[in-house]
């Protein structure tokens, strides 16, 4: 259990992960976010794009996963994902990550 901590309230990144099951790049990818998260804590939504209700994200993302998404964390919470967002897909490594999320953090908030 994940307990929280100044640096997590205080996280500004909010990473969307598009992903499909049995997928050996989807489970790397997971893990990448997963070394990401243990120093660098961020809001994350997962989204399977495979699952009933997200044919807007199979469209684009059916044949590309895993993708995620990094943007800054919106002043207003419940705000989706869009495909303006800057991402990674397929093979990435943790400091790509690193590198989205400082670009993001340096946004001006909407």
């Amino acid at each position: 259990m994940f307990l929280p901590s100044a640096r997590l309230l205080q996280r500004v990144c909010r990473i969307t992960y598009f992903m499909r099951d049995n997928c050996a790049l989807c489970d790397n990818a997971r893990a990448v976010l997963s070394n990401v998260w243990d120093k660098r804590p961020f809001e994350y939504t997962e989204i399977n794009v495979m699952a009933p209700g997200q044919q807007k994200w199979k469209d684009v993302y059916e044949f590309d996963t895993p993708v995620i998404h990094v943007e800054r964390r919106p002043a207003t919470d419940g705000l989706e994902t869009t495909t303006a967002a800057r991402k990674l897909m397929h093979r990435f490594k943790e400091e790509q990550v690193r590198a989205l999320m400082d670009e993001a953090e340096k946004d001006s908030p909407a």
